[in-house]
């Protein structure tokens, strides 16, 4: 398809709908990284520590270029991150969880459930009917690969540890359910995909990415949960529902923009288009 449509060309039914996308990838993003951050002098090594603040400062600039699209639409960066309060975030609440203690292997599982499932939506988004979307869509691509492959990298590391396999097990049947709300519908998903904006549904979406982690984590000795029998965790964050984790850190972040009352704050961190 064609990317042919323009902010000017939207009808009031596909911004909305567009909107909602722009916000579930760019708080996908935003949170995944805030959570990653707090990993930063605490990997095992020096490498997976540097290798990590990598992926965090790429999911920030990846969530800058989806809230910059939704500035063209004319929100504010202050209503999209630092005055939109929590209940109106629609993120999967896999990314707000807090890490387990010592949980290396929460922190490589989710990374690697989560890098698949962003890789999968990211390609759904190439042929994108939606211009400026298109646009933008090569240069976050070309990081998640990256991503992908460091997590990989680390699962079979420990993975071959008979130390830290039952660790990893456990993190695996500990996240597989959020997981899954990688795929939850938000507002008007519908019109996401009539009208073009993203290439795929969720459900084929969601088919894929069951297709690549299953095979790979039970080769490596894994055992993962049956996906259509795990119980849905009550609070899925495509419909504004979130675990109280996530209502702590929104206070935690936007902390120092209400404490010291910025009338500009700074601009979001990470690398720009």
């Amino acid at each position: 398809m064609a990317a042919d449509l323009d902010r000017d060309d939207l009808t009031a039914e596909q911004q909305l709908a567009l909107e909602g996308l722009l916000f579930r990838l760019a708080d996908d993003e935003f949170v995944h990284a805030e959570r990653l951050t707090e990993w930063q002098i605490f990997a095992p090594t020096i490498e997976s520590d540097l290798a990590l603040a990598n992926v965090a400062q790429d999911e920030f600039g990846h969530a800058r270029l989806w809230y910059e699209l939704l500035q063209e639409l004319g929100y504010t960066e202050a209503e999209c991150v630092w005055e939109r309060p929590p209940g109106e975030w629609t993120h999967a609440t896999l990314v707000e969880r807090p890490f387990e203690e010592d949980g290396w292997g929460d922190a490589v599982v989710r990374g690697y459930l989560y890098d698949v499932a962003e890789r999968l939506r990211l390609d759904a988004l190439v042929d994108t009917s939606y211009a400026p979307l298109a646009d933008r869509v090569g240069k976050a691509l070309a990081e998640e690969d990256y991503h992908r492959d460091h997590a990989e990298s680390w699962l079979e590391r420990l993975s071959a540890d008979p130390a830290s396999h039952e660790r990893v097990q456990a993190a695996v049947e500990e996240l597989f359910p959020p997981a899954l709300t990688l795929f939850a519908p938000g507002p008007r998903e519908e019109g996401v995909v009539d009208h073009g904006f993203r290439t795929e549904s969720l459900p084929d979406l969601r088919a894929e990415w069951l297709d690549v982690v299953v095979p790979f984590l039970e080769s490596l000795g894994l055992e993962v949960p049956e996906p259509d029998a795990v119980e849905r965790p009550a609070a899925v964050g495509r419909d504004g529902s979130h675990t109280d984790a996530w209502f702590d850190l929104h206070e935690e972040f936007t902390a120092t923009y209400r404490e010291l009352e910025f009338e500009s704050p700074a601009r979001l961190r990470g690398e720009g288009p």
